[in-house]
């Protein structure tokens, strides 16, 4: 496995993504994927959220970002995957190159911009799945639309993956969408809660709803959405998205490209919000996500107050080892 990271790191990192990706798909339909990762020892099943994890760690949104690679991945071991973002329409997102692997500092630069083949296309292969674990989906908003319009396309989603989705996350803090974070402003979140709860009544969903979150909030507006949250129908939130944050980088070449990292410089950033969430309500669920590199990682997120752990830049870099490494006894 780890002579084919290294060939791995040497490939622009989008058609590196897709060769493993593809790679993995390829060795599951051969059902040779012990061949890349040993069977995972402690399958220690959990009920949360009213539903059955197999394990409290997940994948996290944007590794699977049109569902591609669902009966794969959840042959790897996790307990759960999150596929997406996804919006109504397809879109490229921004222009390439758009994601800057840093090896040395275990993190990613990337500035993808929801590129995703849209909704319709998802759905597809969400109803081909073979996988029965849980799946959940996490929704966005296209880049050409704006204002409401914007919380209209969440609507969409909802509307088109509801039957679906054992979860649903909304996506309101991409960096790479102009303006997606204005939505953590209180008159605007409060206008987007109203407008989901509206649907999700509407289409009978009676499953978790979360809202991914900003690690870039100040503390103040963290304890703002938790008090919407916690006053709503939403089940909860997920902690958190990329920073923008380049400060403790120290490549100066990666430090100048527009983006959000993710992967180690986000760990303890991104485990405080989960800390803070915590502090002003014990029982709101949390999915933290933010810089897992190692099992150490993983149990403090779990120390910080979350109910499950999602990767994604540890697993690129590490590979289908780390989910071993984190889950076994």
């Amino acid at each position: 496995m780890n002579f084919f990271l290294k060939i791995f790191r040497f490939l622009p990192p989008e058609f590196a993504h897709s060769i493993s990706l593809n790679s993995l798909n390829f060795l599951y339909k051969l059902k040779l994927l012990g061949v890349l990762n040993k069977k995972v020892i402690n399958q220690d099943e959990q009920n949360i959220f009213g539903m059955k994890f197999r394990n409290k760690l997940g994948t996290a949104a944007g590794l699977d970002k049109n569902g591609d690679y669902i009966d794969a991945l959840g042959a790897l071991g996790f307990g759960f995957l999150e596929v997406g973002t996804v919006t109504p329409r397809p879109q490229y997102g921004n222009p390439k190159p758009r994601i800057f692997r840093n090896y040395s500092e275990n993190s990613i630069i990337n500035r993808l911009g929801f590129n995703n083949k849209g909704i319709d296309y998802l759905v597809n292969n969400l109803k081909k799945r073979k996988y029965e674990g849980v799946v959940g989906v996490n929704i966005g908003a296209n880049k050409s639309s704006n204002g409401n319009q914007r919380i209209e396309d969440y609507l969409l989603c909802i509307d088109k993956i509801h039957r679906f989705a054992d979860y649903i996350t909304i996506n309101i803090s991409s960096p790479n969408t102009p303006d997606l974070r204005d939505l953590h402003l209180k008159e605007n979140l409060q206008n987007l809660i109203i407008s989901v709860e509206k649907k999700v009544a509407e289409v009978n969903y009676k499953k978790p709803i979360f809202l991914k979150i900003s690690p870039d909030e100040t503390n103040k507006s963290i304890e703002m959405i938790v008090d919407l949250v916690k006053n709503s129908s939403i089940t909860g939130l997920v902690a958190t998205n990329t920073t923008i944050d380049k400060k403790n980088l120290t490549n100066k070449k990666l430090k100048k490209e527009d983006g959000g990292v993710s992967g180690q410089p986000l760990m303890e950033k991104s485990t405080n919000k989960i800390s803070l969430i915590r502090s002003k309500c014990s029982d709101i669920p949390v999915i933290g996500v933010g810089g897992v590199m190692s099992k150490d990682d993983y149990l403090s997120k779990l120390n910080a107050g979350a109910d499950l752990v999602q990767i994604y830049t540890g697993f690129i870099i590490k590979g289908p080892n780390l989910i071993n490494q984190i889950v076994r006894d």
